[in-house]
């Protein structure tokens, strides 16, 4: 038969220590600042916390914060396969590739392959190296990507959005070649 425990704080104005049972029946002791804990099991084993007295001690001061880890700007560990840097940089290219491509393909409707022949590949040149840089500088100056992540735009968000436009890309380039065509 399962049994389940129920805890409760109940705040104190000193540092006290806690006796209480488990509802295994085992006996724990708590210390805590400005906190009673106590244990309550559903059973019939109903046994309230048994407050000892604690000796006086002074407050001891709060651990000092840990420091954030430092973001590694070696060359080779930001462009590592599993760095912050690949997946991003590709990710990012392939959202402007993908938009860039539906909107050329709406416009003049040719399809991806037209656009790469008809001078389509300076721009790709161009485009991937204004990306890469402007996505690595910050990466060689410390500056994690999660850092600056906030509210609706995360880099979990970015990331998804890269991965899907990377799929879209291969996916509209692919339908164009089966179909042979643009698809507008």
């Amino acid at each position: 038969m399962a049994t389940s425990a129920l805890l409760q704080a109940i705040p104190v104005s000193s540092a006290s220590r806690t006796t209480f049972r488990t509802p295994t029946n085992r006996l724990c002791s708590r210390r805590t600042a400005s906190f009673r804990v106590r244990c309550t099991a559903e059973e019939e084993q109903r046994e309230q916390a048994i407050p000892t007295p604690a000796p006086p001690t002074s407050n001891p001061s709060p651990p000092p914060p840990s420091p954030k880890p430092k973001v590694s700007t070696k060359f080779s560990d930001v462009l590592a396969f599993s760095g912050p840097a690949p997946e991003r940089i590709n990710g990012r290219l392939a959202m402007i590739g993908f938009v860039a491509a539906v909107a050329v393909e709406a416009w003049k409707g040719q399809d991806v392959l037209e656009q790469i022949g008809n001078g389509g590949i300076p721009w790709f040149v161009g485009t991937s190296v204004v990306l890469t840089l402007a996505s690595l500088i910050p990466l060689f100056k410390g500056v994690s990507v999660e850092s600056k992540s906030k509210g609706l735009m995360t880099s979990d968000a970015e990331l998804w959005n890269g991965r899907f436009a990377m799929l879209g890309l291969v996916a509209l380039a692919f339908t164009e070649f089966v179909k042979g065509g643009s698809l507008v």
